[in-house]
C-alpha cells in the first residue's frame, strides 16, 4: 500500500527522512481492526517524529500520522482515537504511563490502511465529512481538553490563545467561541491575526503586546517565546494550560508572580476517547467545523510538511489516500 513514512531522522533537516512509497499492509493482532483511511491530517507531532522526538531510530521505517477517519472491516464509518494504552489500563487513557500514540510504536495513519485497537474506533456521524473528522483526534481533541477538562472555563470568561494560526490554536478559537467564551489571540503575523478574527476571535494582538485587561486563562502551546507574556497576562487566580512548547521548554519560571498572584499552571496532553465522542457531538450539534488550510493527495504530502515547517498554515492540512 502507499504510505508516507520516516526512513531516517535528522533533527536539523527533518524533511530529509520523509518518503512517499510502498509499505506492507497492516497485520492487526487480536482485538485490533484494519481501517481503510479516507482522510488523515498533519500535526506538529509528525515533524517532531522526523526530528527523532518520540520516535527511536530502531523503529524505522515508521509510517507517520496520528489522525484518521475511514471505514472499518464491518463497513462502518469511524474516527480513530490515536492514544494507544496497555490492554489492562482502565480510565483516562492519557494517564497511562505506558501510553503512546500512533506513529510512535505502531505504524501511523498516513497510508491507505491502518491497524488500531477496536476500542479506539469512534462512530463518525453522517453530518461530518471524512476530511473534517480527520482533523479532530489530535489538534481539536487537545484544544477541547485544554479548554473544558483542564482550564474548566465558563461562558463569559476571557481566554488568551498564544500563537494564532496552527491547528490547536484555530481549534481553541472556534470551540471557545461556540461555548460563549471571549477569545483573544496573539500572533506576529498580521494575516494570521486577521484570519483569527474571521474564525470568531474577539480581539487579536501582536505578540508580547500589553493587553487591555488581564484574562481568566491562557492557552499555551508556543512555550519559551510567549511564556513571560502568558504569566503577565493572567488575572490573580488565573490559569495557564500548556500542551506544547514549539519554541523551547526552558523559560524563566517567574515563581514570585506565580505564588503572589496564586496562578495555576496545568499540563494537558491529547484527550480521552470519551472526550473525542463529546467533541464530535459538539461539532454536529453546534455546527462547528474545523478550519482546513488545504487538502492534498497523500502522494503530495511533502508540500504539506513544507508549509507546516515554514509556519504558513491557518488550520489543518488534510491528506486523502
Amino acid at each position: 500500500m502507499r504510505a508516507v513514512f520516516a526512513s531516517d531522522i535528522d533533527r536539523d533537516d527533518p524533511l530529509r527522512g520523509l518518503e512517499v512509497g510502498d509499505r506492507p499492509d497492516p497485520t492487526p493482532p487480536d482485538g485490533w481492526s484494519t481501517v481503510a483511511v479516507r482522510a488523515t491530517s498533519l500535526n506538529h507531532h509528525d515533524l517532531w517524529s522526523l526530528r527523532g522526538i518520540g520516535l527511536d531510530r530502531d523503529r524505522l521505517p515508521m509510517i507517520l500520522g496520528c489522525d484518521a477517519a475511514g471505514v472499518d472491516e464491518d463497513g462502518s464509518e469511524v474516527v480513530v482515537h490515536s492514544v494507544i494504552t496497555e490492554d489492562s489500563w482502565r480510565g483516562d487513557e492519557t494517564l497511562d504511563p505506558r501510553r503512546s500514540i500512533l506513529s510512535e510504536r505502531h505504524q501511523g495513519t498516513f497510508a491507505e490502511r491502518v491497524a488500531v485497537p477496536r476500542r479506539n474506533l469512534v462512530p463518525k456521524p453522517p453530518g461530518l465529512s471524512f476530511e473534517e473528522s480527520a482533523c479532530l483526534p489530535t489538534a481539536w481533541l487537545s484544544a477541547y481538553r485544554m479548554l473544558f477538562s483542564r482550564a474548566r472555563v465558563a461562558p463569559g470568561m476571557t481566554v488568551l490563545v498564544q500563537g494564532a494560526g496552527g491547528g490547536v490554536a484555530t481549534a481553541l478559537v472556534v470551540l471557545g467561541t461556540a461555548a460563549g467564551l471571549r477569545m483573544w489571540v496573539t500572533s506576529r503575523s498580521e494575516r494570521k491575526r486577521s484570519e483569527a478574527l474571521e474564525l470568531g476571535a474577539d480581539q487579536a494582538f501582536e505578540a508580547d503586546t500589553r493587553l487591555p485587561e488581564r484574562v481568566d486563562a491562557v492557552m499555551e502551546t508556543v512555550g519559551q517565546a510567549t511564556w513571560s507574556h502568558s504569566i503577565r497576562s493572567l488575572k490573580p487566580g488565573g490559569t495557564i494550560v500548556i500542551s506544547g512548547a514549539t519554541t523551547g521548554d526552558s523559560p524563566p519560571a517567574e515563581l514570585r508572580r506565580m505564588f503572589f498572584l496564586q496562578l495555576s499552571v496545568i499540563g494537558s496532553t491529547m484527550g480521552t476517547r470519551d472526550e473525542l465522542e463529546r467533541l464530535i457531538r459538539l461539532c454536529v450539534e453546534r455546527e462547528v467545523r474545523p478550519a482546513i488550510d488545504k487538502t492534498l493527495p497523500l502522494e503530495e504530502a511533502r508540500e504539506g510538511f513544507e508549509a507546516m515547517l515554514a509556519g504558513e498554515l491557518l488550520g489543518k492540512i488534510v491528506f486523502t489516500p
